[in-house]
């Protein structure tokens, strides 16, 4: 946080662990990513959340649920984040500074996780705003592109400045130690703005609709039940509209007790 603040050193508790700010970029006003260390002991599948936090105004910790960003073979741990100017945490967390401290919650869950869907040839990740920070992590894990022919991220936001990762997800992962090369046949990335011109424009639903999301890819086509996978994340909105839109298409929702054919992360804070 700001440099003339004297901030309290948090505890470790039994559920909760005490790490250190290693980097913050700020998107925008409304957008920041940041960056900490990551215990030897912290094991998540790519596309969990894990709850962080800051210590509240009455000397307990104040948590919410956030998806891990980087990884699952990454040293660090990134996460996204909107910034609330009174919100009770992110007023607080978007002025963390390097060497700050922060909570990390030490049991990872959800699911957006490949475990929790059928097998399939394309996997399409659907995500508005700071919904697309668990997809940053599935994109990058090797064993997807195991499992799937072409694995898709789609990022709609309002603002040409909320695309968070722009450059990366364009570049298709080129960067990636692990993951650049296969990625550079396999990934696609269909970022849509709303609100100001843009080379997309429109929400998801609009773009499935009349087949603007599938122009790009070499299996040029709607949805097919029985070979594509879907994930979502981001606005309840948009979450249970194209939920409803995946069912009547015969789209069975899936679980980590029940694989099915798309996911959604109703835990997701953002």
């Amino acid at each position: 946080m700001s440099t003339d603040t004297v901030l309290p050193e948090l505890t470790p508790t039994t559920a909760l662990s005490v790490e250190t700010v290693q980097s913050v970029h700020h998107w925008n006003e409304h957008l920041f990513s940041f960056s900490v260390s990551r215990p030897d002991s912290f094991r998540f599948r790519s596309g969990e959340f894990v709850m962080i936090g800051l210590q509240g105004d009455n000397g307990k910790p104040l948590l919410r649920a956030y998806s891990v960003a980087s990884p699952s073979y990454d040293e660090k741990l990134d996460f996204l984040s909107i910034k609330v100017q009174d919100g009770p945490l992110t007023s607080k967390l978007q002025k963390v500074q390097p060497g700050d401290q922060i909570y990390l919650g030490r049991k990872p869950t959800g699911t957006l996780v490949a475990d929790a869907l059928l097998p399939g040839k394309r996997l399409f990740m659907l995500s508005t705003g700071t919904g697309l920070a668990p997809f940053l992590s599935v994109a990058r894990d090797p064993d997807i592109y195991d499992m799937f022919d072409e694995v898709v991220i789609v990022h709609s936001v309002r603002r040409v400045s909320d695309l968070a990762f722009h450059d990366e997800l364009a570049g298709k992962l080129a960067d990636d130690p692990l993951v650049g090369d296969v990625a550079a046949e396999k990934f696609h990335y269909v970022p849509t703005v709303t609100r100001e011109p843009f080379h997309t424009s429109g929400r998801i639903d609009a773009l499935i609709d009349d087949g603007r999301l599938f122009a790009g890819l070499p299996s040029a086509h709607g949805f097919n039940p029985e070979t594509d996978r879907i994930m979502m994340c981001g606005s309840m909105e948009m979450i249970k509209s194209l939920g409803a839109k995946f069912e009547e298409m015969g789209f069975p929702e899936g679980s980590n007790a029940q694989p099915g054919a798309y996911v959604i992360e109703k835990a997701f804070a953002g």
